[in-house]
């Protein structure tokens, strides 16, 4: 009975994973949409920040891994579907309470599955660990670079904001020893739980990587002082020998 139960489960993970990789096409779209109507853009600008929020990454690591066109050019729902995250962003002014917190879990979900799944299909083509973990962390975060640049601002991932990209790199790592054992669809569930776990956790903790500011070496006034006083001190006992 144990034994059916575990194969019904990897016989309906696949169709999950989907769900949530279109449902993380839409959300992004919807972003993009948002920002875009932020900038006051018109609706080829809403078309196009969608596109790249909700594809991006994907597109670039099918490119980089040269294994056939992008999956978001030969399957229609993914386009549909970014323009459709688009179109309600351009009807519908979101935002409260309850969006924000829906998106963030929701988010973070599809964050953990976008990173298994680049993972998965790098590993799929015979690469190593560590290009697994680095596509991981492209799918899961190019879109939102490439959309960022797009409108003139620095990446979010790049400082400033809860873990993000760090979710995503333990989320890809998660899944390369598990797929590696032959158990894929279970690799994505594991990756998944605990990229979206981490992402939603660092949320509520506010949790950050320290900056480059935080490892800087600040002397109050005092301290320098004391510091020239046993300088000059050294120097004049060397000299007087």
């Amino acid at each position: 009975m144990g034994n059916v139960q575990l194969a019904d489960v990897e016989v309906v993970l696949p169709d999950l994973f989907r769900a949530l990789d279109l449902t993380g096409v839409f959300l992004n779209g919807v972003l993009g949409g948002m920002i875009a109507r932020s900038k006051r853009f018109d609706a080829v600008g809403f078309g196009l920040l969608a596109i790249i929020s909700a594809l991006g990454g994907g597109m670039l690591r099918d490119t980089l891994l040269q294994a056939g066109p992008p999956v978001a050019l030969t399957d229609p729902y993914y386009l549909g579907t970014a323009l459709a995250g688009a179109g309600v962003a351009f009807v519908v002014r979101l935002g409260g309470k309850w969006w924000n917190r829906s998106f963030i879990i929701a988010d973070a979900l599809v964050l953990g599955c976008w990173a298994a799944t680049g993972a998965a299909k790098t590993l799929s083509v015979g690469l190593g660990w560590l290009p697994a973990i680095m596509l991981g962390i492209i799918t899961a975060v190019g879109g939102g670079m490439i959309r960022d640049v797009a409108v003139g601002q620095v990446p979010a991932v790049f400082g400033g904001n809860t873990l993000y990209a760090t979710a995503a790199l333990a989320a890809a790592a998660i899944l390369v020893p598990i797929h590696r054992h032959g158990y894929e669809e279970w690799g994505m569930l594991a990756a998944t739980v605990v990229g979206a776990g981490l992402c939603v956790l660092a949320r509520w903790r506010r949790w950050r990587l320290p900056e480059h500011n935080d490892w800087s070496l600040t002397l109050s006034s005092s301290q320098v002082r004391r510091l020239m006083r046993n300088r000059r001190r050294g120097t004049d006992g060397r000299s007087s020998t």
